[in-house]
């Protein structure tokens, strides 16, 4: 089936990153400018909304059956596009209960939860198809580079989402709220339209015609039996955990223990965005050159993101010890910038494995991944928070507090590294040129 198709040139590349520019766009409206109206301006306890969060990622456990469905009609598009279509009505959906909080709590939060269900739907639905479909039409030497692009494009969404958007909606109102957000979902959707429109070719339908479909349970099985498939999922857990542990505590850290004010923390994290950044293009510029030859090359800057993490957070450790005379923006931008380098090369090397195996399993083997990612994500950002509550507890401060979760984060990346040392390289090089993508979510 593969050898009847040609891989994606940059521009077909570049078309699916506006995919994920989509998914970015909406999910950065409904996990953070929601998060924030629940909690300041309806003065709504904080754990609603991070439960809300949380529920979104536990209903992506789902990931592998939506991949399972992409996988038996050989079609990625119209789950793409009809995840995409649930994520925008989710959002639209979980605007609504939002306002409906205001003058009915409980019934709003009944909606909220139907509205962050299919935001979740969305989400697995769509997200887990396109990184099939990048996993079987990218070329074995343009994946580092269609990793770095597509994640960066996500980025790009989140930040253009989040700066026109949230000038537009000052002065800031309900109905406001409404139009801008009913104006993000329609653009996501169309962009989405177009981007995939006449992206897959016909041959995978008259392939698929031929195959006998295999029921869920049976490919869920039969990922689950591969060691590779298994072992890498676990990678993906721990990685997520060491990954996202920090997100909802390093702003925290730097009013605590550095005093920044929040101005001045939000510039930090900019820093680190930045240093991502940075890491996700080298990572994919080298990738264009080399990572389609080197043997274990992918799976070599994997295991150096997270050493280089884990060495940052180990700083970050010792700057809590420290305290405000620590360069912390330096250090904060290694992290950032090894996080970035570790994401890059992880996706790239979910691409070279996705295709490996028996049969068409791209898509059940991403929903596997995406699932245990959606784990990890959920998970790391409690554990993360938790762990300074407990911490502050015991120690009876704030800076030992930070320093125990980092210290645990940096032993996570460490085990991270051993693991994926353990995975073996993506199999790049088969015959065809397409044999073989996801969140920061998006």
């Amino acid at each position: 089936m593969q050898g009847q198709q040609t891989g994606l040139s940059w521009l077909g590349i570049v078309r699916l990153g506006l995919v994920q520019s989509a998914l970015g766009s909406i999910v950065v409206l409904t996990t953070s400018t929601l998060n924030r109206v629940m909690a300041v301006e309806l003065a709504l306890p904080v754990a609603l909304p991070a439960a809300l969060v949380a529920w979104h990622y536990v209903v992506q456990l789902s990931r592998p059956r939506w991949g399972h469905g992409s996988d038996q009609g050989r079609r990625r598009t119209p789950w793409i596009v009809g995840g995409m279509g649930v994520l925008a009505l989710g959002a639209l959906l979980a605007t609504n209960a939002t306002a409906l909080m205001a003058t009915s709590t409980w019934a709003g939060i009944a909606l909220a939860v139907i509205a962050f269900s299919m935001i979740g739907a969305g989400v697995g639905a769509a997200g887990t198809s396109l990184l099939a479909l990048l996993a079987t039409r990218v070329a074995p030497q343009r994946r580092p580079a269609a990793a770095a692009i597509t994640w960066i494009m996500m980025i790009v969404g989140i930040v253009l989402t989040a700066g026109i958007g949230g000038g537009l909606l000052d002065p800031f109102s309900m109905a406001r709220l409404a139009v801008v957000a009913s104006g993000v979902a329609l653009i996501a959707f169309v962009v989405t339209l177009l981007a995939t429109w006449r992206m897959e070719g016909p041959a995978v339908a008259q392939v698929a015609a031929s195959e006998a479909p295999t029921p869920f349970a049976e490919a869920l099985k039969q990922t689950l039996a591969d060691p590779k498939a298994r072992v890498f999922a676990v990678f993906v857990l721990v990685s997520m955990v060491a990954y996202s542990a920090q997100e909802l505590i390093l702003e925290p850290f730097a009013g605590l223990v550095f005093a920044m004010t929040p101005g001045q923390s939000t510039q930090m994290s900019g820093v680190q965005n930045g240093g991502v950044l940075l890491g996700m293009v080298l990572v994919g510029a080298l990738g264009g050159f080399v990572g389609g030859r080197g043997k274990g090359w992918m799976r070599g800057w994997t295991i150096a993101g997270c050493v280089g993490s884990a060495a940052m957070l180990g700083l970050l450790t010792a700057a809590a010890a420290i305290g405000p005379s620590w360069p912390i923006l330096p250090t904060v931008f290694g992290l950032g910038f090894f996080n970035g380098m570790f994401a890059v090369a992880a996706i790239g090397s979910m691409m070279g494995l996705a295709g490996e195996g028996e049969g068409p399993r791209e898509g059940i083997r991403m929903g596997v991944w995406g699932a245990a990612q959606a784990l990890g994500f959920a998970a790391g950002g409690f554990l993360g928070a938790v762990g300074v509550d407990i911490g502050k507890g015991l120690m009876g401060a704030d800076a030992p507090a930070f320093g125990l979760v980092f210290t645990l984060e940096a032993g996570l990346f460490l085990a991270s590294a051993i693991i994926a040392s353990r995975i073996g390289a993506p199999a790049s090089s088969v015959a065809s040129p397409v044999t073989g993508a996801r969140h920061v979510q998006a």
